[in-house]
C-alpha cells in the first residue's frame, strides 16, 4: 500500500445503530475520495483477538463489521470477512462476539486467514501472510481503538498484523520482541506488501486502561477514517489526548519521516481533532515486554489445534 495520502475523515457517531454507522461510512468514504469499482475483490478485516473475556470489548463491533459490508455490497464489491487470532480461530471469534448473526442474510463469506505465503520484508525478514489477504483487490483495515499493554495504543497500523498467519504472530513476538525496535519496525514493514485500500477505526465504544484484551470501555464515539494508516494514528492519538511518543510504533513511523507521522501534515474534510477530542481516556503508564514467554507460545498452539 502507499503511505502518501495525509486526509484523516473524523465523525461523531454515538451509538451502534447500523444505518447510522453505514450514514458515517458513506460519510467517510465520500470525505476522503475513496472509491470502489464494481467487481472489486473487498477484503475486510476486523479485530478479532478474543470474545472470551470482556464481552467482546476487545474486538471490532459486530454492527460495524455489518455496516461496512453493506456499503460495501452496494459499491459492487464482494466481500469476505476475516483475521488470524493468535489464539483460536476468526470464525470461532466471531461466531462467539455476534459477527456471524450481524452477518446473517447478506452474501457475505466469513473464512479463517490460513494458507500462508511468504513474503520477504524490506528487512529482510520473511513472514507469512495469509493467502486471502494477498489474492484481495482491497484490503479494508476495521481496527477497535484501544490501549494496548506492550505497545501503548492499538490503531491502525497495528491491527493490519492480523494479515499474518495464526501461530506465526506470537512467534514474532517472542522471537523480536526483546530486540531493540525490530518488532515495531516488522509492523510498518509489513504495511509495504499489503494491498491498498482503506481504514475504518471503530471507536464508538473504545476501550481503554489495559489492553489488548483486559481493558474497560471508554465512550470515544467516533468512526475514523483514512487511507494512510500512518496518519489516521497520529490523528487518533491527538484525539485521545496522549503523547505521541509514547507509542513505540508511531516513533518507529516518525524515525522513518513517514507521511502523516505529525498532526501539522494532517488534513481534516470532515470533523477536527479539537471538535472530536476527548479528555479522560488513560493508556498503560508502564508497558510490558513485548516478547512472549516460550510457555505462553505453547499454551497457544494447544488452543489453536483444540479449537479447529
Amino acid at each position: 500500500m502507499e503511505l502518501r495520502a495525509c486526509e484523516v475523515g473524523l465523525a461523531a457517531c454515538h451509538q451502534y445503530d447500523r444505518r447510522l454507522l453505514k450514514d458515517r461510512v458513506e460519510m467517510l468514504c465520500n470525505g476522503l475520495g475513496f472509491r470502489v469499482s464494481p467487481g472489486s475483490r473487498v477484503l475486510l478485516k476486523p479485530n478479532l483477538v478474543s470474545a472470551v473475556r470482556n464481552k467482546g470489548l476487545a474486538c471490532t463491533h459486530p454492527e460495524v463489521v455489518a455496516a461496512v459490508a453493506e456499503w460495501f455490497l452496494d459499491q459492487g464489491g464482494t466481500v469476505r470477512v476475516g483475521d488470524s487470532p493468535a489464539f483460536g480461530t476468526a470464525l470461532g471469534v466471531m461466531e462467539a462476539c455476534g459477527i456471524r448473526a450481524a452477518l446473517k442474510g447478506l452474501p457475505v463469506a466469513m473464512v479463517n486467514f490460513d494458507g500462508a505465503q511468504p513474503v520477504r520484508l524490506a528487512s529482510g525478514l520473511s513472514v507469512g501472510v495469509a493467502r486471502a489477504v494477498r489474492e484481495c483487490d482491497l484490503l479494508v483495515n476495521l481496527p477497535k481503538i484501544k490501549a494496548h499493554g506492550q505497545l501503548y495504543l492499538s490503531l491502525a497500523v497495528k491491527n493490519y498484523f492480523g494479515a499474518v498467519v495464526g501461530f506465526r504472530k506470537p512467534w514474532l513476538h517472542a522471537r523480536y520482541g526483546d530486540i531493540d525496535n525490530r518488532f515495531e519496525a516488522m509492523l510498518v514493514d509489513l504495511l509495504g506488501v499489503l494491498p491498498g485500500g482503506i481504514t475504518l477505526a471503530d471507536g464508538v465504544e473504545a476501550m481503554h486502561v489495559d489492553g489488548p484484551v483486559a481493558g474497560k470501555p471508554f465512550p470515544l464515539q467516533l468512526l475514523a477514517g483514512g487511507l494512510n494508516p500512518v496518519a489516521l494514528d497520529t490523528a487518533l492519538i491527538a484525539v485521545l489526548g496522549l503523547p505521541p511518543q509514547a507509542s513505540p510504533v508511531w516513533r518507529e513511523c516518525c524515525r522513518r519521516n513517514l507521511a502523516g507521522n505529525t498532526l501539522m501534515e494532517l488534513s481534516f474534510p470532515l470533523a477536527r481533532v479539537d471538535e472530536v477530542a476527548v479528555q479522560g481516556f488513560q493508556a498503560p503508564f508502564r508497558l510490558r515486554p513485548v516478547s512472549f514467554h516460550p510457555w505462553r507460545l505453547l499454551l497457544g498452539a494447544v488452543k489453536r489445534v483444540m479449537a479447529r
